[in-house]
């Protein structure tokens, strides 16, 4: 049974991605991945807030199953982030190769552990 609540949130979490990735690349007129960054530093959220709420007792190992690996994973993606930065350095971009890294790594796990001590703090 725990893989259909893996299946059930990646249902919902590739097409949020895909959907959430166009709408705001299109708003920006730049070479950064705005639309990749915006799903990985929304994805660390949430996954901070389900762990969060496993650990103080108020979710249950099913939803993060649900929520935390089918949906989260589905929804961020690592291979688009570094195959977009693999892309910018080799167009040139190495500015924005690198502050794709840097931005991407502060901002996700600055929303992982944010969340997961607003999880603590709500329900801990």
């Amino acid at each position: 049974m725990n893989w259909l609540l893996v299946i059930a949130g990646a249902v919902v979490g590739a097409p949020l991605r895909f959907l959430t990735d166009r709408a705001v690349q299109a708003r920006h007129d730049t070479v950064f991945p705005w639309g990749t960054f915006t799903v990985n530093v929304i994805g660390s959220v949430v996954l901070g807030l389900v762990s969060g709420a496993v650990t103080a007792g108020v979710a249950s190992p099913q939803v993060q199953l649900l929520v935390g690996t089918g949906f989260c994973g589905a929804l961020t993606t690592y291979s688009t982030f570094s195959y977009e930065t693999l892309r910018l350095a080799e167009d040139g971009a190495r500015f924005f190769a690198a502050a794709n890294v840097v931005v991407s790594l502060v901002a996700g796990l600055g929303a992982a552990f944010g969340s997961a001590a607003l999880a603590q703090a709500l329900w801990g």
